[in-house]
Formats: structure tokens, C-alpha cells, sequence
């Protein structure tokens, strides 16, 4: 059942959970440096969700088939895309990769959960590209998340500025979701137009006021396509080729969208240190 919010109480009790996920990213900001570890970086979103009285909601997540998911947050390094974990790696930061940190968390019962892309820099151009790539999107296409839109008109946007203005590739079969006092819920925000009648029914739903969903533009350089092994959690691009993630948390509202994770896109997100 999707969350459909409507009193003021609810709107500020959401809001407040996901600007617990803005202020994590911006401790991480500040706290990542090359030669880290995931182990070490997963373990500084432990001590920060401690610090600000909230729980990972990612930790011991399990759906399907898949383990229960072991980290505090998704830490995914160049070609993985999405659930990375803090251990899927042991290799620490250097300059050049690209780590996309996916911090969900559970605050007085709601949900916030949002991800952003750090590089650790300094920046060539593709990656540089590729990161405003996965910014503009995703800044454009919650403008398309107003009554009166479908979440049609939200996939049109976010893959035609991706695929058509910059050349990389929106990845297939991830997108973003409803969420509110679960971290999965209806509607499933495709970020790729169908490509057969029936593939993505949600597409068609309307945009309406009270739905709260994670929006969440995930973009390859060489191919849309993904590889996962069987009943592990990370999800790399099929051609192992670099890969950003974006994420904010938006209410639909009868004046159009709100970002609850406002702020987030202020990060500082190139790591000198």
C-alpha cells in the first residue's frame, strides 16, 4: 500500500526523517578522504545515525530472495551501480573512483532515503559529464512531478537529458519507488519510457498530491544493461564501465513537488583529501 500523506503533522514528521539523510551526507563531506575503506566509511554513517537518534533502514533489509542486507548504507564504487556493501570490497579509496553512498534511515517511525555520487577527485571531463549528467536529471525531472503529469512525463525527461543531451545510458530495470513509514511502497518510478505495452502500468498513474516517492536516476557510461550474481546484493553495469546514482526524496503536492531532501545538492562531492 503506497503512504498518502495529507496533515501537516505527517509532511514534517517526512521531511524531518529525510533531512537526517541530508545531514549524514554532509558529515560524509567532510569526513571522506582516499585510502578509506567502505568498512570505514559504513561505520562513520553507524556513528553519525547514532549521533542524530536514527537507525539505518537498509540494515538486515531483506527482500526476496536475497541475504539480509549486512551495512549501515549502499556503498557502491565505480562500476557498481547500486547495493554495494561495506564489504563487497576491500580496496580503499584512491583517486579517480567514484562512490555513490545510498543512506536510508528510520526516524520516529518515517523513512528518508536518498543517495549521491562523490568522486574522488580531481575530475576527469567524462566523469564530469557523467556527474552532471545524473545531477541535471534528476533536478529536471522532478519538475515533471506535478498534478496534471503522469510518472510518464517523469522517465521522458530524465532519459531523453541523460541518453539524447549527454550519451550515456539510463540503467534498465532499476528506478525509484513510493516509500513513507516503509522504504518500499507504490508507485515503481521507472526511469526508462517502456519499451513493449504493459512493461511499466505505474508510468501511467497520475501524479497526485500526498505521494511521497524516492526518485533515483542511475546512469552507466558504456551500457544501461546490469550484472548481478545470484543472491548478492551489489548490481554492477554489464560492461563494468563507471556508473553515478542520484536520489532525493519528493511529496507531491497540489503546487507541485517538494523535495524533502533539499539541501542535499549542496554536498560537497569532490573529495580532495
Amino acid at each position: 500500500m503506497r503512504t498518502m500523506i495529507k496533515s501537516k503533522t505527517d509532511v514534517d514528521a517526512a521531511y524531518a526523517a529525510a533531512q537526517k539523510v541530508v545531514e549524514v551526507h554532509h558529515r560524509l563531506a567532510e569526513f571522506l578522504a582516499a585510502g578509506q575503506t567502505l568498512a570505514e566509511i559504513d561505520g562513520f554513517v553507524l556513528r553519525s545515525l547514532q549521533d542524530l537518534g536514527c537507525t539505518s533502514c537498509f540494515h538486515k533489509y531483506r527482500p526476496g530472495n536475497l541475504p539480509p542486507f549486512p551495512s549501515q548504507a549502499c556503498l557502491s564504487v565505480n562500476a557498481c551501480v547500486v547495493h554495494g556493501t561495506a564489504g563487497y570490497t576491500t580496496e580503499p579509496m584512491k583517486t579517480g573512483d567514484i562512490l555513490k553512498i545510498d543512506i536510508g534511515v528510520k526516524y520516529k517511525g518515517w523513512i528518508g532515503d536518498a543517495a549521491w555520487t562523490y568522486v574522488f577527485g580531481p575530475m576527469n571531463d567524462e566523469t564530469k559529464r557523467l556527474t552532471d549528467s545524473g545531477k541535471e536529471s534528476l533536478a529536471e525531472g522532478i519538475k515533471e512531478l506535478r498534478p496534471g503529469n503522469t510518472y510518464m512525463d517523469w522517465a521522458k525527461r530524465v532519459q531523453s537529458i541523460v541518453e539524447h543531451k549527454y550519451g550515456f545510458h539510463m540503467i534498465r530495470g532499476l528506478g525509484g519507488h513510493g516509500y513513507g513509514r516503509k522504504l518500499h511502497a507504490p508507485p515503481w518510478i521507472s526511469n526508462v519510457v517502456p519499451s513493449y505495452p504493459g512493461e511499466w502500468p505505474d508510468g501511467f498513474k497520475p501524479c497526485e498530491p500526498g505521494t511521497l516517492i524516492a526518485v533515483e536516476p542511475m546512469i552507466g557510461v558504456g551500457t544501461g544493461e546490469i550484472f548481478q550474481k545470484h543472491k548478492d546484493w551489489p548490481i554492477y553495469t554489464a560492461d563494468r564501465s563507471m556508473s553515478v546514482h542520484y536520489e532525493h526524496d519528493v511529496l507531491i503536492t497540489e503546487n507541485g513537488p517538494r523535495i524533502l531532501t533539499d539541501g542535499l545538492q549542496t554536498v560537497t562531492d569532490v573529495i580532495t583529501r
